[in-house]
């Protein structure tokens, strides 16, 4: 069947991909995540443990989820994604708080299981998608299709956002139940498991959307081979598709420069909430400022698209490091409120990362080692994001060091803004040397196609 003859929209698989990317990214708990660790009763050093525990786990698992995709299904590896959200999120919803290292033992075991579903899902709905869009319609169409779903996701992403920064506030939830006319005492208790109760409901819903999807036909082989065949399969798809990516020039540039782009945004945005203080913008806004930058989703998918259909992808990569750069050095000047424009035009430049991506390695790659092709994407993007925070750890340690020999008397609340807003303008000379040398290196090999 040809794009002309069925609407990419009206293919299950497509429909229930979206909806996966919407229901397994709406998490209640991301406008507080750092402080819900800790009213939960972890210390920071046992919440940055867990975030490593998480991180190492998505890095470990990346790669051998793509494969087992590709050998045991696509659909498999997405119930499978969706089973472990059920249970990480329950374990969060009901651990007792009584005994703190039981909790923090649980804690662990969540990460280790999120890290997991996070791995399982990467690559697995994107090819399952693309490959039925394939089969029953127009590849073509593929870049619609990112659009809806980035738009769609957006939209999710700014009622999360929004919703759960709410209930969680104890004086705000007390006023609505004052207006009710309910006699109840809301407390920080109260509120405490409210986003990850919200959270619960939408990975039940996100493993009901897994199982409505359909394996295409040729990807469920499973049922002849054995587990023992699967696994050895699996292996070799791995070496076969990392052979191929670094022996394709055009992949591996997109992988790097993805590397670079992703690592350097995603570094500062975990950051983005002292940031915005520095600049003075009230903590009310905070969240305003999250959910605002979610709206872009609804403007640059429909850009890039146009991009990819008009410009090379050389052109497209260039262009999107420009527009990293003016951020950056914007967000060096650390101007008072004005200041919050270069962030979110730095900010905004994910999405345009992410289409790209997922358009030109779709595009690049074949069926059969499309979700390992993928999982070596997420790989590459983690270890970059793993890398510059700990040359940002140690820039931070060497900034640090000095201001103590420059500076012996201030107060610890002004050491930190004034380490922070030195940190600020290495960023851009850092993306800007490795941006010149990876132009350098790739541009007489990589074919950029349009």
């Amino acid at each position: 069947m040809t794009g002309s003859v069925i609407s990419p929209f009206r293919i299950r698989n497509v429909r229930m991909f979206i909806a996966f990317r919407v229901l397994f990214n709406a998490r209640f708990y991301y406008p507080i995540f750092s402080i819900l660790f800790l009213d939960f009763g972890l210390t920071l050093s046992q919440f940055a443990i867990l975030n490593a525990v998480w991180a190492a786990t998505i890095v470990i698992c990346e790669v051998p989820s793509g494969a087992l995709a590709d050998t045991i299904g696509r659909r498999n590896l997405l119930v499978f994604a969706g089973v472990l959200m059920v249970i990480e999120i329950a374990l969060w919803a009901f651990v007792p708080r009584s005994n703190l290292t039981l909790l923090f033992w649980v804690f662990v075991l969540n990460r280790i299981l999120s890290g997991m579903a996070e791995a399982a899902a990467s690559g697995a709905d994107e090819a399952l998608a693309y490959d039925s869009l394939q089969r029953e319609g127009n590849s073509d169409d593929w870049g619609r299709v990112l659009e809806r779903q980035i738009q769609i996701q957006s939209i999710g992403f700014v009622i999360a956002m929004t919703l759960g920064g709410v209930i969680y506030d104890p004086q705000f939830m007390q006023k609505i139940v004052t207006l009710l006319g309910l006699d109840l005492q809301i407390t920080r208790a109260t509120t405490l498991r409210l986003p990850i109760y919200l959270t619960l409901v939408t990975a039940v819903l996100t493993l009901l959307t897994t199982l409505r999807m359909q394996e295409v036909k040729g990807q469920d082989r499973c049922v002849q081979q054995s587990k023992e065949q699967a696994v050895r399969e699996s292996f070799q798809l791995v070496w076969n598709a990392g052979r191929w990516i670094f022996s394709t020039p055009f992949v591996l540039g997109l992988m790097l420069f993805g590397l670079l782009y992703d690592s350097v945004i995603r570094m500062i945005l975990t950051m983005a909430s002292e940031y915005y203080r520095l600049i003075e913008i009230p903590e009310a806004f905070f969240g305003l400022l999250g959910s605002g930058l979610a709206l872009f989703g609804f403007v640059v998918p429909g850009l890039a698209r146009k991009l990819t259909a008009r410009r090379s992808a050389l052109f497209n990569l260039l262009l999107t490091a420009a527009l990293i750069l003016l951020g950056l050095v914007g967000m060096s000047q650390a101007w008072p409120t004005v200041g919050v424009f270069p962030a979110l035009l730095l900010f905004s430049n994910l999405y345009l990362i992410g289409f790209f991506l997922s358009h030109y390695l779709n595009q690049a790659t074949s069926s059969e080692r499309r979700a390992t092709v993928l999982s070596f994407k997420g790989l590459f993007l983690n270890l970059g994001y793993g890398g510059i925070g700990l040359l940002y750890s140690l820039l931070l340690a060497l900034l640090r060091s000095d201001a103590h020999v420059q500076w012996p008397g201030l107060t610890e609340e002004a050491l930190k803004n004034h380490i922070f807003f030195a940190s600020l303008p290495w960023f851009a000379w850092y993306f800007g040397i490795i941006l010149v040398a990876l132009t350098g290196v790739f541009f007489s090999s990589l074919r950029m196609r349009k």
